[in-house]
């Protein structure tokens, strides 16, 4: 995966046989992904690569992340179920995800006209960062999933769905390694180089 911002933009994320191809999704929403990047970088986030995707901080908290896909590009509010959303604008990231906390679109001109509402929320978002308020840690049946898994997915549905179909104890074996780590940078490398295994189905322990 990418590990440099411009690389997202200009080639893709590198995960599939079509990173730096005109058929890439970051190319097929170029002026998309630009035009929320501004919006992003215009109210002070500073911007950062995590899981080979776009991430936009606020201090030391994860505040938006950007996906792209053929049908359409998104942005996913990280901690987003702490948001009112009186605008309604917020859609679940599939079937089996309990809150809303991603805003669809299909052009530049649907990210302009949601600006304001774009901005809205980020700003929200930062006052919570600033009082140091947190949503409930997020569960996965018994398991309490850390936010470097949890960013991954929203940006790999592949992934979320492999983790999804595991056995309950390969999903705690994966679990006790990712959150073993006391690094965030360690449990974010700990999950890349799991990702093909978990496709796979495999556990933590299984070669």
């Amino acid at each position: 995966m990418i590990d440099n911002i411009d690389d997202y933009f200009a080639k893709g994320c590198d995960r599939c046989a079509k990173f730096d191809t005109d058929a890439c999704a970051t190319q097929i929403w170029a002026d998309g992904l630009a035009a929320l990047r501004t919006l992003c970088r215009d109210n002070g986030l500073t911007e950062v690569v995590k899981w080979g995707h776009p991430c936009y901080m606020h201090g030391d908290r994860n505040i938006a992340i950007f996906g792209a896909f053929t049908k359409n590009f998104r942005l996913s509010f990280m901690n987003g179920s702490l948001l009112k959303d009186p605008d309604r604008v917020l859609e679940k990231l599939g079937p089996h995800t309990e809150t809303a906390t991603v805003m669809t679109f299909r052009s530049a001109d649907d990210v302009a006209a949601k600006a304001a509402i774009i901005t809205r929320y980020l700003c929200e978002l930062k006052s919570y960062a600033d009082a140091g308020i947190k949503p409930p840690p997020k569960h996965h049946g018994d398991l309490i999933l850390p936010d470097e898994f949890m960013i991954a997915v929203e940006t790999d549905t592949q992934l979320a769905q492999a983790f999804k179909a595991l056995t309950p104890g390969r999903q705690r074996g994966w679990n006790l390694h990712f959150t073993n780590a006391k690094q965030s940078k360690t449990r974010e490398n700990r999950i890349a180089k799991a990702r093909d295994r978990i496709i796979a189905g495999k556990g933590w322990n299984e070669r």
